[in-house]
């Protein structure tokens, strides 16, 4: 199986932390959660979504077989998550809940709160169609 990277696993991708951010960012709980979330803990929501991707994706989308293609594995799951961030900055902007210019700090704790469940459907709805 050799897992290449196109504009259908983008799509895949972005689908799947859109589907999953929706519901949280319109929370008005996840907006003031994030003002309030210390660093030391906002570090440990990323070290989960992170590891949890990471884990989804060796199990399922690598089906535990990463060890010739390190760097495909490595590569996936950071691009999964950063498409994860840039789907939910786009999402709070659109819903005029991202203050980068007037409360940046605000803004990236945002992001990275609501890429937690979000990075977890990107990686899902990106495993669909892996054999």
């Amino acid at each position: 199986m050799d897992l290449k990277f196109n504009a259908e696993d983008i799509g895949q991708i972005s689908i799947g932390a859109f589907a999953l951010s929706v519901p949280v960012a319109f929370s008005e709980e996840a907006w003031k959660m994030s003002a309030s979330l210390p660093p030391l803990n906002l570090l440990l929501v990323v070290l989960l979504s992170l590891g949890f991707i990471t884990l989804f994706a060796y199990q399922s989308v690598f089906q535990a077989n990463v060890a010739k293609r390190i760097w495909v594995f490595v590569f996936r799951i950071a691009a999964a998550y950063c498409l994860t961030l840039v789907v939910v900055g786009i999402v709070l902007l659109a819903l005029d809940k991202l203050p980068l210019l007037t409360d940046t700090w605000v803004a990236i704790k945002r992001i990275l709160l609501i890429a937690m469940p979000a990075s977890m459907g990107a990686i899902i709805v990106d495993s669909f169609d892996k054999e």
